[in-house]
């Protein structure tokens, strides 16, 4: 095994075109799923379908991309994800297209929710795989340089797919995304690699800092699902703590511009471009904080970040008309926002085995995916009752304290046998 993490005649470590090619994957699949909201005016008008049509759509997507998520990162941990990525991302590319060519509510419901099966393969996955190329005093730095993907894909969409439909029409849009996926299917194939010891390497950031290579497709210990993870009090307090983390977070995200816009009286212009204040933020809290938290802690810096996204959320409710302040808090609230969902994938790494990131992640999914589904209904039924949405952010503000509370429950990171003295904070490697 090469200490220096590095083969002969490589010019860079492996684990940086791992990571590049993550980024892409993040890149693409975050316009899909993000891009919908941008299309969406058009394409209901275009095939003469109600909003609640378009809600339909979406939630198609959703329910199999939170349905089949789990199996994803399972199949991670026992086949590679050098062969799960590709294999979604082919079906990712393939259900955009056919939304490219969709004229009815059945058959865009059958498009979008065959790009959630896809979508299963382009997050868990690659969390999973950057983490068992970077050793843990690295992780919030890859993880953090990796985040900016979808940060930046929220942002272009608002930039670009706009003027895509003006010009070729919405369908244009579908299309070029998919054929953008149908590329990476090629470059992940060439680029991935399973883990350091399929390549005879060891993880970026130096041996004795981590886990000892592992590699993937090593089977889990018989009832290791249930033993080791669904029976872990740990795995049921970060999921938790994510669920309620991700309603807050969701619950503003998608009703943030039809709030500025109809509550607080801002142009559509001025309510959009918090979308665009909303991605790149993300992208400057991505590439700050999470790098931050190798130093600080993943608990340090999640307990941190929660409790900034409750100020925020509350901040937002009291800042009223003014548009300065809304802009400024929405900032806040992003650069939170861009920490947030691959410092909990972290945990994974932190908290559990390597050769179970991909199980770990996926499980707890389902419970991200369930708080923000729960807070797009309820945050939508107090704004149709109330007439404001003023009651729900308050909620959504309750809810980040409450993931704070959650996880204070969480305790340290389990030792193992060879970790290196006088570090006690670092993940300790396997023997």
């Amino acid at each position: 095994m090469n200490p220096a993490g590095r083969r002969p005649g490589w010019i860079i470590h492996w684990a940086w075109l791992i990571l590049g090619a993550g980024f892409l994957d993040l890149f693409v699949n975050y316009s899909v799923r993000l891009g919908y909201g941008v299309v969406l005016p058009e394409m209901i008008r275009d095939l003469g379908l109600s909003r609640t049509a378009g809600g339909t759509i979406y939630n198609a997507y959703l329910f199999t991309y939170i349905a089949l998520t789990p199996l994803t990162g399972w199949l991670t941990d026992r086949i590679g994800a050098r062969r799960v990525i590709p294999a979604c991302l082919a079906v990712l590319g393939l259900g955009v297209l056919l939304m490219a060519r969709v004229s009815s509510l059945e058959g865009a419901c059958l498009a979008y929710a065959l790009v959630g099966v896809g979508a299963t393969g382009i997050w868990t996955p690659v969390l999973a795989v950057v983490q068992r190329w970077f050793a843990p005093r690295r992780r919030g730095l890859a993880l953090g340089i990796l985040s900016t993907g979808y940060g930046l894909g929220f942002a272009a969409v608002g930039a670009f797919f706009p003027l895509v439909a003006m010009q070729y029409g919405w369908r244009h849009t579908w299309t070029i995304l998919g054929a953008a996926a149908l590329i990476l299917v090629v470059v992940n194939g060439v680029l991935l690699r399973n883990d350091p010891a399929s390549c005879g390497t060891t993880a970026w950031g130096g041996e004795g800092d981590g886990d000892a290579p592992v590699r993937s497709g090593t089977a889990l210990p018989a009832g290791g699902l249930r033993e080791e993870i669904l029976r872990n009090p740990t795995f049921w307090w970060i999921g938790l703590s994510y669920f309620c983390i991700s309603y807050s977070l969701y619950g503003i995200t998608t009703f943030m511009v039809d709030y500025a816009r109809d509550q607080v009286g801002l142009s559509l212009g001025a309510a959009s471009f918090l979308a665009t204040i909303h991605g790149s933020f993300q992208v400057l809290g991505a590439l700050t904080i999470l790098p931050l938290s190798d130093r600080l802690g993943r608990k340090r810096t999640i307990l941190f970040s929660n409790g900034c996204i409750a100020l925020a959320v509350l901040g937002i409710v009291a800042a009223g008309s003014s548009q300065a302040a809304l802009s400024a808090l929405v900032a806040v609230f992003a650069i939170f926002y861009g920490v947030t969902f691959a410092i909990y994938g972290a945990c994974a790494g932190d908290y559990f085995p390597s050769r179970m990131m991909g199980t770990v992640i996926g499980a707890w999914t389902p419970l991200y995916g369930a708080g923000a589904i729960l807070s797009h209904w309820v945050g939508g039924i107090l704004r149709d009752r109330l007439g404001t949405y003023d009651i729900a952010f308050m909620l959504d503000a309750g809810m980040a304290v409450v993931a704070v509370v959650l996880f204070l429950f969480v305790g340290k990171r389990p030792k193992r046998s060879s970790e290196a003295p006088n570090h006690p904070d670092r993940e300790e490697a396997k023997p």
